[in-house]
């Protein structure tokens, strides 16, 4: 595998090289500080041009960057559209480098750095004077919650627990895997609501809560990863009840913190659940 230089190298020496393209970005782990470095991550670059179309009308300037394995382009796709603006080519390479190269026109550049203050400038030509820009993840860190976020995140925690029932008692287990999940998305909030409160609001967990681990105690954690144990009704069951009782502990202690009122409905759902158990 090339070493991160050589794989920026070759990017921005094909920038320099092309004139259509006035500035070179990157966003991603690799601008973030406080992500440990590892040969997964993958290579988030922008490039910003004056004719999209010079680049966008074929892919063979591509193999500049390596032999490709494996490429996605979704503004190509049907059943996978875009959810940015830009052509994007997602490519994986001989060696398993994979670069996200995004093109966009020069003019939206200003968006760009005011969309996500995780990004930086590597090559300015434009003598805008946009290159060093200090990249920060703050927009990422846990949010202190407030009366009405603690509160709307029980509500769907517990609404949704009505879900996960039906489904179980209608023997439809992928609907139930589903609303559990959907579930498990609000405990792992309030989880890391009750880290925040516990080591500061001044740093992330990370994407889909991937550093939670880090900072629960063991016991906790162990529990939180039984919940994933979906494979039978039964199965369910048990970690619909677990995720009752870790989202009950960490909401309480949250409430208690900030002195919110926790809801009464969980009693309520609690006995909904119990109520139709193994049915």
């Amino acid at each position: 595998m090339r070493t991160p230089e050589e794989v920026m190298d070759a990017i921005l020496d094909f920038a320099r090289q092309n004139d259509n393209i006035r500035i070179v970005g990157m966003e991603g782990s690799r601008v973030n500080r406080n992500i440990p470095m590892d040969s997964f991550q993958d290579f988030d670059v922008t490039y910003f041009v004056t004719n999209p179309g010079q680049l966008t009308g074929d892919d063979g300037w591509l193999s500049r960057f390596g032999k490709i394995i494996m490429m996605q382009k979704p503004e190509d796709m049907e059943l996978y559209p875009p959810e940015e603006e830009g052509y994007s080519y997602l490519m994986i390479f001989e060696d398993y480098v994979k670069i996200d190269l995004t093109i966009l026109e020069e003019s939206q550049i200003a968006g760009y750095l005011e969309q996500d203050r995780l990004r930086t400038v590597l090559l300015d030509k434009t003598e805008r004077g946009l290159a060093g820009i200090v990249p920060t993840d703050e927009e990422y860190w846990i949010k202190k919650p407030g009366p009405r976020s603690f509160d709307d995140c029980c509500n769907e925690f517990w609404m949704l627990t009505s879900y996960v029932v039906k489904g179980l008692c209608r023997n439809e287990i992928l609907f139930a895997i589903d609303h559990l999940q959907l579930m498990r998305d609000e405990l792992l909030r309030m989880l890391s609501w009750q880290v925040g409160t516990e080591y500061g609001f001044g740093f992330s967990v990370g994407k889909n809560y991937k550093f939670l681990g880090k900072y629960l105690p063991e016991e906790t954690w162990k529990r939180v990863l039984s919940t994933y144990r979906n494979d039978s009704c039964g199965a369910v069951w048990e970690a619909l009840f677990l995720c009752h009782e870790l989202f009950r502990e960490s909401a309480l202690s949250l409430a208690g913190h900030f002195r919110y009122a926790y809801p009464e409905y969980d009693d309520i759902m609690t006995q909904y659940a119990n109520r139709f158990y193994g049915r």
